[in-house]
Order: C-alpha cells, then structure tokens, then sequence
C-alpha cells in the first residue's frame, strides 16, 4: 500500500489547528503570509484584501451592525494578536479582551416547597418586611396570605388548603417575621376573585338576554305592520 506522506497527501490532523474554521484554511494561510511581510504598507494593503474576501465570503452578514469591525477582530484573531497593521476603529483589540467573559448574572434561588406560590409573593413578603408594625402592616400581611391561597387554588384546584397551612407558609416564607392571628380567616380575597368572575358573567347574560328581547320586538313590529297592511286590502276588496 502507498505511504500518504510519500504521494503528497495531507490528513487534516496533521495540519496547523484553524483558529476560526468558517473561513477556511486558505485564508489563514494568507494572514499568516500577510503578517509576516516586512513592509507596513504592503501588509496593511494584504489584510484589507483579505478582509475583503472575508466580507464576499459571507454576503448575508453584510446588514449586521458593525460587521466589518468584527472581520478586524477575527482577523486579529487568526493571526494570534501578533499583528502590526492600522486598526481602523481605535485600540486594536488583544487577546485578554477576547478571553474576558461577562460576570454571571445571580439566578434567584427559592426554597423548592414555596416555589408554587410564585415570585410575586416573595417580592410582597419583601416589602412587608420593610413595613413599620401597624395596622397598616398587619392588613398588607392579611392581603398577602389571601393572595397566597389564591395561588394555591390555582395551581392546586384538586387539593383542598386549609388557613392553617397559608398561615405556617407565610411564617416560613418571612423567616418568621410575618403571622397571621389563629383565628384570622384568609377567604376574603379568593371569593373576591369569585364573586367579581360570577357578577361579571351574569352581566354578559343580562346583556345577551336584552338584545334577543329587543330584536324579537323588532320582528314582532314588522308583522304587526303586514297585518295591518293586510287589513287595508281586505277592506278595498269589500267596498268594490
């Protein structure tokens, strides 16, 4: 069998690692061949070029904001940060701005058996804290257990919730900052909700039920008026 080295080919694991391979190895070569040219102005005319074909590579590109500043940075990049050109958009860019990530944004952390009453009670809960004790306090409080079971209720339609257990959530919830008296009943809100749904509804009966009445009136007018008109010929048919 014929050695691959002795006829000339080349296995890709063999070559030179491509640093940005949707440009290809080909013009890697070509900015490794510009940046070792001795004269500036040549080499400044070679990676504009190359640029250039960069651009036409991907011509779908063209419309993205700051396009050709990002070819810059590639082609940088490529060259491994060791490239004496003018850089048209000031500071020429480095390797440790490359390699700099963003700082990792905090994802809010919730103990897991509180989670069903969502984000909005823990922002509440926050704010009550902040409170002075008061009545005003204690109604916010009594607002946010009856918001508490109305979560519940909705996300748990089969499962009955007792004010007990709205109660020790909210206690568990505040760190135990925030109570509700034993004998307090949290239902308010939630048949708020019901009371406001049902009264809604039996409005857009009403409504309905008031234009099928005005329009069977309006029928009913019409037939009047042919019977009438019917009541004019008959009596021209008698006096002839």
């Amino acid at each position: 069998m014929n050695d691959p080295n002795k006829i000339g080919m080349e296995y890709n694991s063999n070559r030179e690692h491509l640093i940005i391979p949707e440009y290809g190895r080909n013009v890697q070569k070509m900015i490794h061949y510009a940046k070792a040219l001795e004269d500036k102005a040549e080499r400044q005319a070679h990676i504009e070029k190359i640029i250039d074909m960069m651009q036409m590579m991907h011509p779908q590109s063209r419309s993205i904001e700051d396009y050709r500043e990002r070819l810059w940075k590639h082609v940088y990049r490529i060259a491994e940060y060791d490239l004496d050109v003018d850089y048209p958009y000031g500071e020429p860019p480095t390797e440790e701005e490359h390699l700099k990530r963003p700082e990792q944004v905090p994802y809010p952390v919730w103990e897991a058996r509180y989670r069903h009453y969502g984000h909005n009670v823990q922002e509440l809960i926050k704010k009550a804290k902040e409170m002075p004790e008061g009545p005003k306090r204690d109604g916010f409080v009594a607002t946010i257990g009856s918001y508490m079971k109305l979560a519940y209720r909705t996300w748990n339609k089969e499962h009955y919730v007792s004010d007990e257990v709205i109660k020790s959530d909210l206690k568990g919830l505040s760190k135990g900052e925030l109570t509700m008296d034993e004998d307090e009943n949290i239902e308010n809100l939630a048949k708020g909700s019901n009371n406001i749904n049902n009264n809604n509804n039996n409005n857009n009966r009403r409504r309905s039920n008031n234009k099928r009445s005005g329009g069977g009136r309006s029928r009913g007018g019409r037939s009047g008026g042919g019977s009438s008109r019917g009541g004019r010929s008959n009596y021209r048919r008698g006096k002839r």
